[in-house]
């Protein structure tokens, strides 16, 4: 509520398209699905700001205030931050080799997965109901028999690591939730002409889509405005790192299209064509190394980040605001380049500040370790 009072004080926010975020909503509530909504990352006040530019309606409702991510060794580097944003639903991802299989991303589709689709059999509040039976029938027949394949649709067909593992429901909700991501893992603050454009999309969200237990509602989002509230070039400035810049500026978020179920199904049916014939019987509440590292799994995953990120950028292309964005940017391998050089090796792309993901950038933070992977 202070955000939302703070935003609108000083600057001049402005919303297009919330009919399509209500739509998405009540769509995720009235089928038995959560939401995930997925936005560029190019600033340290994206999240609260973006949600204070919402109406007020999303913030009077505790199961409709979103989920999200935050770095852990900045969120949750000491006792009063871990408070705060622990009460702000918010789970810390560790950066630097921790890499999509950490427990706050299997947190998180245990979060995107509907209660009904679980076994909550240890929760107070749990019905009595039938288990899902997929493990089992994996267990015992090393198959899917016909009697299953139904519940392929609904049940995640693998190995049920947030089934087994968070089966105690770690959260009181009415409602299914809503997870609010930036997949770059970053902030990019960039100088002309490349102002306002994206990294790669992390493996992390397709994980989101692939592995809870039903399909989320996906929505892109983009917004810009935020990177004036808190310029990259004012970090290691002291104080004014923590005030609030460029008074009276504007800033834009704006929805973008529901992304067709058709297209999320097609990505799933794939990841469970991977789960039956990869799954590992002698322990089946695990990811496969297959599951996890081999290329068609790892194939998978890019391709998913891929159109998510493609879907934001048509966001950002359609505002004719700004620039055609740089191909290169697209590519995992460009930016595994540039920052393994520190922009040695394409002078051309300036940043504004500096660029996180050098790690040798946040020994100053908790948790760093010179030799981690």
């Amino acid at each position: 509520m202070k955000a939302k009072i703070l935003l609108n004080l000083l600057y001049k926010p402005h919303l297009h398209c919330v009919e399509k975020l209500d739509a998405a909503l009540a769509k995720a509530r009235e089928e038995g699905r959560s939401l995930l909504t997925v936005m560029n990352h190019m600033s340290v006040v994206d999240d609260p700001s973006f949600y204070a530019v919402l109406p007020m309606r999303y913030l009077k409702d505790v199961d409709t205030i979103r989920w999200g991510f935050g770095a852990h060794n900045i969120c949750f580097s000491n006792t009063v931050f871990s408070w705060f944003f622990n009460l702000g639903k918010i789970l810390g991802t560790k950066r630097f080799g921790e890499g999509p299989f950490q427990g706050s991303l299997d947190a998180a589709i245990r979060i995107l997965s509907p209660d009904d689709t679980l076994d909550l059999e240890f929760s107070p509040w749990a019905r009595e109901q039938e288990k899902p039976t997929l493990i089992q029938e994996f267990a015992k027949l090393g198959e899917v028999s016909q009697n299953t394949k139904e519940l392929v649709k609904s049940v995640k067909p693998s190995p049920e690591s947030t089934n087994i593992l968070m089966s105690k429901s770690p959260f009181i909700r009415n409602k299914t939730s809503w997870f609010h991501v930036f997949p770059e893992g970053f902030v990019l603050q960039l100088q002309e002409p490349h102002n306002n454009s994206m990294r790669y999309f992390k493996w992390g969200v397709s994980r989101l889509i692939l592995e809870s237990t039903r399909a989320p509602v996906v929505m892109p989002i983009f917004a810009y405005g935020f990177e004036k509230v808190a310029p990259e070039d004012t970090a290691g400035e002291g104080i004014r790192r923590y005030l609030p810049s460029n008074l009276g500026a504007e800033i834009h978020v704006t929805i973008g299209d529901m992304i067709p179920d058709e297209r999320i199904e097609f990505y799933r049916q794939k990841w469970r064509d991977l789960c039956k014939k990869y799954i590992d019987l002698e322990n089946p509440t695990d990811l496969s190394e297959e599951l996890k590292n081999g290329e068609k799994a790892q194939k998978l995953r890019s391709e998913l980040a891929a159109e998510l990120r493609q879907k934001v950028l048509e966001i950002r292309e359609g505002l004719g605001v700004f620039k055609p964005e740089d191909p290169r940017f697209k590519d995992p391998t460009y930016w595994t380049e540039y920052t393994r050089t520190e922009g040695m090796s394409d002078p051309d792309v300036k940043f504004i500040g500096k660029n996180w993901a050098i790690k040798r950038l946040q020994l100053h933070l908790p948790d760093y370790e010179e030799d981690a992977a």
